[in-house]
Order: structure tokens, then sequence, then C-alpha cells
């Protein structure tokens, strides 16, 4: 049977920039920027995105289109009987780790959804809200409903396969999440007081440099790319032989980046309008934002909108990573993709239900001293992703021959290949010491 592909450029690319644009765009990099110097802190993420992490994904690319294969299947193919089939493993599991929390949150932008609509957040009162958050998170029952309602929608869009699925949601999803981040920071910018937000994000403080920052600055565009953990190989094999891998790459990063910084644009200038400190942190989402949607004109809606740009951005981050485990089970045991869906989606329902609980009920349940929610996050993103990253820079740098390499970039000759040089730099010398800085800095935090 003919394995499925994308249809073409604008397939692959809505659905490449739909992994890589999650929750990490509109909740974590907005707080990075605020604690780490603002402009400056996007500068620097900047130059990482293109000098490091825009060769890891056209590494990814190569290597899913070589083989046109599973993460698993495709280190084995192009390095058969050694243990260089072990990266595509921590490829699967790390994805695995990441639903069994990201769906939580995932539900989190549901239940928000919700209660916007309803008008919940109708009082700027912090405690009020604070507490409203709270509740969700430690309720025994709530959260688990809509984790699983995120991951019956998220199963239903992968068992409709690439093309017909994963592809035809992309391109509804990515161009509406695009028009309703625009339009919202619309709104963020032109609030009163809103010019000191935008010069926070536009002019920078280099005074709160240092490599702390760095590592922050590069940890965050590994991690907001999708690198590391399948997503990005197992999308590259189903990418049509004569797509331009780096003309694929670099339009998906720089898309990933436009939306990182439209986000900012769009609760920045809101929050220094509002006197709020831009260096909240995590709860900037959830609980500072809903504040500020109760003091302005509309605002009811405008939190709808908000909350179901969390909830696009991610969704299109859980297909790409529940395809990584379907690709692998499918193929190696030979079974139909619905079965194999259904049941990856229930093993990832069990675990993200004790993911939820302990935010309550199961909070005194320790793994190495952390709740099972923080133990899975910290897993997959202090260890297995960087450990992925790295070893995707070392085999495709050092171990596969550079002849199979830039077949693969030139598209079997056909493109000139006028990078290839300096991308085959960066990816054997800069892109491993640059991971494994951030490796050791994660580990010893």
């Amino acid at each position: 049977m003919k394995r499925d592909e994308f249809s073409g450029f604008f397939g692959v690319l809505v659905a490449t920039v739909g992994s890589a644009v999650g929750l990490g765009n509109l909740w974590r990099f907005p707080y990075l920027v605020g604690q780490n110097g603002g402009a400056a802190f996007i500068l620097i993420y900047l130059a990482f995105v293109l000098v490091i992490c825009l060769p890891i994904m056209i590494s990814e690319f190569i290597i899913g289109r070589r083989t046109q294969a599973n993460t698993v299947k495709a280190f084995q193919m192009l390095a058969p009987r050694t243990p260089w089939g072990a990266v595509g493993i921590v490829g699967v599991v790390a994805a695995f780790c990441i639903l069994a929390f990201y769906t939580v949150v995932g539900g989190w932008t549901m239940d928000y959804i919700f209660r916007s609509v309803i008008h919940v957040f109708s009082t700027p009162d912090a405690s009020a809200i604070e507490s409203q958050f709270a509740a969700l998170v430690t309720s025994p029952i709530r959260p688990i409903f809509w984790t699983i309602l995120f991951i019956l929608l998220s199963a239903l869009i992968v068992m409709s396969g690439i093309k017909k699925g994963i592809e035809k949601y992309s391109r509804i999803m990515m161009p509406f999440l695009f028009f309703m981040v625009v339009i919202l920071m619309i709104r963020s910018v032109t609030l009163p007081g809103a010019e000191k937000g935008i010069l926070f994000l536009v002019k920078p403080d280099f005074s709160k440099i240092n490599t702390q920052v760095a590592l922050a600055a590069l940890g965050q565009a590994f991690f907001s790319l999708s690198l590391g953990m399948g997503c990005m190989i197992t999308y590259g094999s189903y990418i049509p032989k004569r797509e331009n891998l780096t003309k694929l790459a670099f339009t998906t990063a720089m898309s990933d980046t436009l939306f990182a910084i439209l986000a900012g644009l769009a609760i920045m200038p809101a929050v220094f309008s509002f006197g709020i400190s831009p260096q909240e942190g995590p709860g900037l989402v959830f609980i500072v934002l809903p504040r500020i949607f109760a003091q302005i004109p509309l605002g009811n809606i405008f939190a709808v909108m908000f909350y179901l740009i969390l909830f696009i951005a991610a969704i299109t981050s859980s297909i790409s990573l529940l395809e990584v485990v379907t690709a692998y089970i499918t193929e190696k045991l030979k079974m139909k993709r619905k079965t194999a869906v259904a049941i990856i989606s229930a093993l990832v329902a069990v675990c993200a239900s004790f993911s939820s609980l302990s935010q309550g009920v199961l909070q005194h349940v320790k793994i190495f001293g952390k709740s099972i929610f923080d133990f899975f996050d910290y897993l997959s993103a202090n260890i297995l992703l960087p450990l992925g990253g790295l070893s995707i820079v070392l085999f495709v740098g050092w171990y596969i021959k550079k002849s199979t390499v830039y077949d693969e970039f030139t598209n079997q000759g056909t493109l000139k290949g006028t990078l290839f040089r300096a991308y085959y730099f960066l990816i054997r010398y800069v892109a491993p010491v640059a991971i494994a800085a951030v490796f050791v800095d994660l580990i010893v935090r």
C-alpha cells in the first residue's frame, strides 16, 4: 500500500508550523521575554533559530524524507545493525511523555474558552481569578473531562490520516490562528499606555543579558520548533521528494518566530497598559490576562478569542506528537491507523489523568521528588529532547555519509545547494556544542 504524504509545499508548511506553534509561543515565550531583557532576548532567540535550530530542522527533514519511515525505522534504515535506532525510540518516548502533561494544559484552554463564553471572567479581582484557576487545576473531575475531550479531538484528526486529517485541518486552523492573533494584537497595542509594552519588545536592554539568559533563549528556540522529539522526522517522511527542504525549514522557523513575536505584541502592551509586571511568569496566561479582559470593552469576546488561539496552538502541536507515536506503532506492528490511535490515545488519557490529579488529590505522590505532571515535563524537556537533538546532529554530521546528506539537501542534485557548506559546518561543529551546553544547564539547574 502506498504511504500517505502531504500534497505539496503549503500542505507541509501548515502542518510543520502547526507542530512548531504551540503553547510555548503563547504561554512561555512572552514571560521569558519579560524576565530576560525584552527585545534583547528576542534578538538572541532569533540568532539561535537561524544559526542552530534551522540546521537541526533541516537534518530532521533529511532523515525523515530519505527513509520515508517512522522515526525509529528511519535510524535503523540509515544505520542498520547499530545502536542508532535507540535515538528513534527516544523521540517516540519523548512525544508520549509530552502528551501525558501537554494534553492537560490543552484541557485547561478548553475550560477557559467555556468560562469566557459564560462570562466568568467579569471581575478584575486578582485573588478571585487566582482562586478560580487553583480550583480548576486541583479538581479531581473537571480538568480530566476537558483533557479527555482534548485527546479525543486530537485522535479524530490523526485517525483521518496525513492528507485528509493532519493537512486538511491544519490548512483551516493555522490561517485562522494567525488571523485571530493579529486581531488580538491590534486590540492590545491600541490600549492606553500600550506604547510602553511595545517599546519593551523593540528596545533591547543588553544589560540583562548573561550566559543564563542566552541558554534560556536557545532552549526556548529549540523546544518551540519541536526539535528532538521525532515530530519533524515523522513529518519529513511525508514530504514529497520535489520539495526544497531548506526553503521549507526556513519558512517554518520564521513563521513560528513571527507568531511568537505577534503573541508578545498581543500580551505585553496590555500587561503594561494595566500596570502589571512583565515578569509575572507562567501564571501570565491563566491568571493575569483574565484580569485584563475583565477591564477592557468587549473583554469577554477577546477572552474567547485568546483562549481559542491557545486551544488551536495546543491541538496542532498535539496531533504532531500523536502522529510520532502512531507512525511507529502502525509500521512496527502492522496495525490499522484507527486502532493504533485509539490504543495510544487511551494510554495517553490514563497518564494525563494521573498528571492532572497530581495537581490536587495525588499531589503527595512523587517521582524522584517531583509531581507526576512535573516529572513528565522534566523528563521530556530536560533529558529526552536535548538527548534526542544532540544525537540527531551527531548522526547527520558525523555518521551518515556527507554525500548522502548532500543528495537529500539538493533533491538529488536538482537544486544548487549553495548553503550546504554553511549548513554542514553548523550541524557538525556548532550545533552539538550549543545543545550540549543547554543539556548541561538543564540538568544542573
